[in-house]
């Protein structure tokens, strides 16, 4: 934590950084515990994203529960000159849950763009990523897609107490 947070934001990070309360009202919850208003719990929040304390706050949802079982991360070499405006496009894509640019390992690895594609089947997967390649047109020199083999435990950066 910085020195723009005080004693109340770092107990809020703690309490929140494994997931809001699964209750209706999780910010009431929340300022229950902090002692606090929940109006106060959202400001707070609110000014730790404009100062960049924290990043999000988002759902991460089980894909392998709601049913998206073949997951692929799609690699694409395109012009580094070109990386940011193509990676937007790719990234606004509604099936496109993120995308992110990588140095490449040449000779072994030329990918520069990444972009996790979820589907019920590799089929599904594999369809999505032909339209990328199709967004991309010539600017796509090569591409691939690496399909997960087990699920891992996502989490971000925790604090101590």
């Amino acid at each position: 934590m910085n020195k723009a947070t005080d004693d109340i934001d770092r107990r809020l990070v703690l309490a929140t950084q494994s997931g809001l309360p699964l209750v209706p009202r999780p910010y009431d919850e929340l300022g229950a515990q902090l002692g606090i208003p929940a109006a106060e719990v959202m400001a707070r929040l609110a000014s730790m994203l404009a100062s960049g304390v924290i990043r999000r706050i988002g759902a991460v949802p089980n894909h392998y529960a709601i049913g998206y079982t073949a997951n692929g991360m799609s690699v694409w070499d395109v012009p580094d000159e070109r990386i940011d405006e193509l990676g937007a496009r790719v990234g606004a894509l509604d099936f496109v849950t993120h995308c992110y640019h990588r140095p490449r390992k040449l000779p072994e690895w030329p990918y520069s763009l990444f972009a996790m594609v979820h589907g019920t089947s590799r089929e599904e997967v594999l369809a999505k990523v032909a339209q990328i390649a199709e967004l991309l047109g010539s600017d796509c020199r090569a591409h691939d897609v690496l399909f997960s083999t087990q699920i891992l435990k996502k989490t971000g950066l925790r604090i101590g107490a």
